[in-house]
């Protein structure tokens, strides 16, 4: 039973901590406290280590010699990685949603689409893209490669909100209304090539740390 509770507490320590690397909240290179951490959470290290094991697992957090544990940081290398995972995975998915599109599904798609584009910040405007894409790719009826595709999207997000958090710019995006024009005409093939495209899109700003420091960001914006 102690066993379970430890395990029960280490999900949640892992899973709020996931959250606020994803949100930027940790910034990349911040250290994780194993002292702080258990005092927040009123818990033992025991399962604070567990919760950082996952993290690392996730990709999240790395551990270094003599160092502890810090939020895992990306580079352009990681943010083009997803970008042509997400291409690949989300064409796939597209292909065998589209016999299955219906108007509804559609129209809830531009829906989320005409709400991106009047969002006055990144949170709000990457739930808006986000349920755009899932809208689009779900009649697939295919849940390992959805699950896949999330982890993927949470990726995007992280990189997305750690050079984005200030300065959003209200967009218009009209690769989402082109990806619908063909849906909407049956043209499955052009849908899939302006989405492959459409996720590939790296963005890229300086982006000023918490100690005052520039490094550079990249994102993918799509």
């Amino acid at each position: 039973m102690k066993s379970e509770t430890h395990e029960t507490i280490a999900v949640k320590i892992s899973r709020i901590l996931a959250d606020r690397i994803i949100d930027g909240t940790l910034e990349p290179g911040m250290k994780l406290r194993q002292d702080h951490i258990a005092e927040e959470f009123q818990t033992s290290h025991v399962p604070v280590r567990e919760a950082f094991r996952r993290l690392e697992a996730q990709g999240l957090a790395i551990s270094e010699p003599r160092r502890g544990v810090r939020v895992a940081s990306f580079d352009i290398n990681e943010v083009r990685e997803v970008a042509e995972m997400r291409a690949a995975l989300e064409v796939l998915a597209l292909r065998h949603a589209a016999p299955h599109m219906t108007r509804a599904i559609l129209e809830a798609a531009e829906k989320a689409t005409s709400e991106g584009d009047n969002c006055a910040n990144i949170r709000e405007w990457e739930a808006a893209n986000r349920r755009f894409h899932r809208l689009i790719i779900e009649p697939c009826g295919m849940p390992r490669l959805l699950a896949a595709i999330d982890d993927l999207h949470a990726a995007s997000a992280r990189f997305l909100f750690s050079t984005w958090r200030s300065e959003w710019e209200v967009r218009t995006d009209h690769d989402h209304r082109a990806i619908l024009d063909a849906l909407r005409k049956g043209d499955t093939d052009s849908a899939c090539l302006i989405l492959a495209r459409h996720v590939q899109w790296i963005g890229h700003r300086p982006v000023k740390t918490a100690s005052g420091k520039i490094r550079d960001g990249f994102s993918i914006i799509g």
